[in-house]
């Protein structure tokens, strides 16, 4: 039997604003239990996602290192979301993968 550990996967919500960030936050904590070295924050989906969104996925990725984690953002390339995280500046504090297949693999990461 294997000790590969395979990552959780949190699909996020297609608009991440004021009224659901909170919500993310918990998701992705929730998912950093004892013993899960990588969590993926899946916004492959996500078309919007405010400033409120930003910060709390930053929250996030301090809780996830407090508790052992890696959290790594999927994000399609080209869009919105990806814009924003980029001007924002995220993408060199977290790592972003344009697919989730590929922040599982834990390659190459964008940017």
């Amino acid at each position: 039997m294997s000790d590969l550990v395979m990552p959780v996967i949190v699909v996020l919500p297609a608009e991440i604003d004021a009224t659901n960030a909170s919500d993310v936050l918990d998701l992705i904590a929730a998912a950093c239990a004892p013993g899960v070295p990588v969590v993926i924050a899946d916004l492959t989906g996500t078309s919007f996602c405010d400033s409120s969104g930003l910060q709390h996925l930053i929250q996030a990725s301090h809780q996830a290192a407090a508790s052992g984690t890696e959290l790594r953002l999927a994000i399609t390339p080209g869009g919105a979301v990806s814009r924003i995280i980029e001007l924002a500046g995220i993408g060199q504090r977290l790592p972003v993968y344009p697919s989730t297949q590929l922040a599982a693999s834990g390659g190459q990461a964008a940017g």
